[in-house]
């Protein structure tokens, strides 16, 4: 079965720095530090940024809870809309399950920066299919 989602072994999110906090049945935590990496040329953090942590952190919890059960997750669906810029300090993550069902499961993801200011919202659409 392979790794699941956000471990060090996982190359995209390894390379724009995400962090996994907490990811359990229903829950999920994680951040990424902003610095040049993440920034685009105004300064501000990519979009691309805000939906691949959100989508790191829902699928690596999905798959916590379906593995025992031979299942892999992976992204189906990403709506991100954004509402404020974040320029330093964290892109800061908080998930939790909407829908936890047999093929799919979806997930809110709230995005904040270190005030505590929502940045981004995501509706995150996670599949869960048989693992090789």
């Amino acid at each position: 079965m392979a790794p699941p989602p956000g471990t060090s072994t996982d190359g995209f999110a390894e390379l724009i720095g995400v962090e996994v906090l907490d990811a359990q049945d229903g829950e999920a935590r994680g951040r990424v530090a902003v610095d040049d990496r993440v920034r685009q040329p105004y300064g501000i953090v990519h979009g691309g940024v805000y939906a691949s942590l959100a989508e790191t952190i829902t699928s690596r919890a999905t798959w916590l809870a379906v593995r025992d059960g031979g299942m892999v997750a992976m992204g189906q669906s990403n709506q991100t809309t954004f509402l404020r810029p974040i320029a330093d300090g964290h892109v800061n993550a908080r998930a939790w399950a909407r829908h936890r069902g047999r093929t799919t499961w979806v997930w809110d993801v709230e995005l904040s920066d270190d005030h505590g200011q929502t940045c981004a919202l995501v509706r995150m659409t996670v599949a869960v299919r048989p693992g090789e």
